[in-house]
């Protein structure tokens, strides 16, 4: 089968090359999938490189999330059929190739009438944005969400998500194309950071009060802005370092504004309650079925140029995910 194989550890423009392995094994828990599309994420920068919580020994393929038809099915796998249209999660990477097994627990059928295309971008930046609002932050209608990275991948959907569970979403993001973006999905509010300070506008915003949820996968100097301008309780989201920065959290001002910082990896997640993150990611699925979350077109590239989609990813200059077509 073609896929793109990580031959060696290292930046992703240099180890990185379209070539051919032999399927994957079917374990009796798993579904074969012919892959339609398969998302691009930030995790797939640093798993090449060695840095990701997980290390798969190369040669591999990355990619975390696809669409496409059922092929095979293990035999624990009885909630699947050849044929069936799904969309699913890979916790170990796979999906940039022609064929991935998943985890039965990891898959999903594909909503009647979505392309793969679509359906492929759908997972990792929803489900991420779902469990992390309702499950861990448990945003209440009527409190103000602020979003970095907004019109990001997963950015994009936490601005949708929050709209829909009725909260003020702020969104904070760089440059007036991005922000139009994020208008454009729900949020009242936007902050250029390329141009104002966070930290007062926030504070204009909300009348001196703060934002009671801060929504931050870009982290760095945006997590410290943040940080001085939540509201007392503020539930605080470390979600990735888009900004190639980890930021130091001071508890001591945790301590004096009763704020909480809860980190989130989505993908780690699904291994330690994989019920949990299943129902809620099927949740947001059904968000979409139904037509109270709109996901946006991704951008697409062919299986051959995902050196090329994971450059513009890492630019930060794309608006919404990137897909592989493959």
């Amino acid at each position: 089968m073609r896929a793109v194989v990580c031959r060696e550890l290292g930046p992703f423009d240099q180890v990185l090359e379209l070539g051919d392995l032999d399927p994957p094994p079917l374990p009796p828990s798993g579904v074969r999938i012919a892959v339609g599309a398969a998302g691009i994420n930030f995790a797939d920068t640093l798993i090449v490189q060695g840095r990701y919580q997980v290390r798969p020994t190369p040669p591999f393929v990355p990619g975390f999330e696809v669409a496409g038809r059922v092929l095979e099915v293990g035999a624990e796998a009885t909630d699947f059929r050849p044929g069936d249209r799904v969309l699913a999660t890979l916790s170990g990477g796979g999906g940039w190739a022609e064929q991935c097994v998943a985890p039965a627990g990891q898959v999903h059928r594909l909503p009647d009438g979505m392309s793969e295309i679509l359906g492929a971008a759908l997972p990792i930046a929803y489900g991420t944005s779902h469990f992390a609002l309702v499950e861990l932050a448990r945003l209440k209608p009527a409190e103000t969400l602020l979003v970095h990275g907004a019109a990001g991948g997963v950015g994009l959907t936490a601005v949708e998500i929050g709209r829909h569970l009725e909260a003020t979403v702020i969104a904070s993001a760089g440059g007036p194309d991005k922000l139009a973006v994020a208008a454009s999905a729900g949020a009242e509010h936007l902050i250029d950071y390329r141009t104002e300070d966070i930290r007062e506008a926030v504070k204009r915003i909300t009348d001196g009060r703060g934002a009671d949820v801060v929504y931050d996968p870009v982290g760095g100097a945006t997590w410290e802005a943040s940080l001085r301008c939540v509201a007392p309780g503020a539930r605080m989201l470390v979600i990735g370092f888009a900004a190639g920065e980890i930021q130091s959290i001071p508890a001591n001002i945790l301590l004096v504004k009763n704020v909480a910082a809860i980190g989130l990896n989505w993908t780690g997640m699904q291994l330690v309650d994989p019920t949990r993150v299943h129902q809620s990611l099927a949740e947001a699925l059904s968000w979409v079925a139904a037509g109270r979350l709109t996901p946006p077109a991704p951008s697409t590239f062919e299986l051959e140029s995902a050196v090329e989609a994971l450059a513009l990813l890492k630019s930060r200059k794309a608006s919404g995910k990137i897909v592989l077509g493959i």
